[in-house]
Formats: C-alpha cells, sequence, structure tokens
C-alpha cells in the first residue's frame, strides 16, 4: 500500500477477536493504528509487550486495530490464535485475515507492520519488523499536533 493512500474497507475476515470494527467507524474521528501480527512470528511476540505499553498511552486519542496473518496452515487455527492474543494481552479487535484478503489489500508482506493512517483515513506511515517503536511514536505524535 502506497503512503497517501485511503483506508480500505476492512472485508473477509474469518473471524474478529475483541468486537468487530468498519472503516466508517474508524475515518473522521482519530488516527488508526493497523498493526499486522502472526502467532507463529518471532519478532511478534518480542515487540508485544512495547505495544501494549504504546497502546496505553495513545488509546484515548488513536484508533488500534491488530490483524492476524497466517505464516502457515497452523497459523489459521481460530482457537490457537485466540490463546495467543490472551497470553499477549491484545485487546484491540483483532481481524483473522485466514484468506489473506485484507493482507493482499494491503500488499502486506511482513509481521510485524505498522500503518498509520490519519483521521480522515489517509496513510501516513509505514513500518516493518521488530525495531522502531520510537520512529512510530514520533509519527504519532507528528498527527495527533495536526488535529
Amino acid at each position: 500500500m502506497k503512503l497517501r493512500s485511503q483506508m480500505p474497507e476492512l472485508k473477509g475476515e474469518a473471524a474478529w477477536l475483541n468486537g468487530s470494527v468498519k472503516r466508517e467507524d474508524l475515518v473522521g474521528k482519530k488516527p488508526t493504528i493497523i498493526h499486522f501480527w502472526s502467532m507463529s512470528c518471532h519478532d511478534c511476540k518480542e515487540t508485544m509487550p512495547q505495544l501494549n505499553q504504546f497502546k496505553m498511552l495513545y488509546e484515548q486519542r488513536v484508533n488500534f486495530i491488530s490483524v492476524h496473518m497466517p505464516r502457515s496452515m497452523e497459523d489459521t487455527d481460530i482457537g490457537k490464535i485466540k490463546k495467543a492474543a490472551r497470553r499477549y494481552k491484545m485487546t484491540q479487535p483483532i481481524f483473522i485475515d485466514n484468506q489473506m484478503t485484507l493482507t493482499d489489500i494491503f500488499n502486506n508482506q511482513y509481521v510485524p507492520s505498522y500503518y498509520l493512517f490519519d483521521q480522515n483515513g489517509v496513510l501516513r506511515h509505514y513500518q516493518s519488523g521488530g525495531n522502531g517503536m520510537k520512529m512510530l511514536e514520533k509519527r504519532v505524535l507528528k498527527l495527533l499536533n495536526e488535529i
């Protein structure tokens, strides 16, 4: 997905955990982070505590959505995904993308990945990999200062 692209519809889920969300619930109110992860991803597991801290700091001013992107057939087991989400204390809505529908719409190839959309639903920042929460925070603060 290219910078300045509009946030796509959130469709094609196998299930939602922690409640479901639609694009119209997110656009027009506050910035949104869409976080791609996989329960089999070592970097995802390592960075989850940082993401949870980050979410606690900004959840009143930023929407957080996670997308579980399977990397193997085992990663499509919804029961195991639920257990992983509980283990990592994920409270944000989680889109389970077993058919890779949303993953393909985003053209996402890596986990963890973070897509930061402004309050109007325009992609303003993308990053992937285990490092970089400081850069994500800088971008979030910049967007919040624009509001």
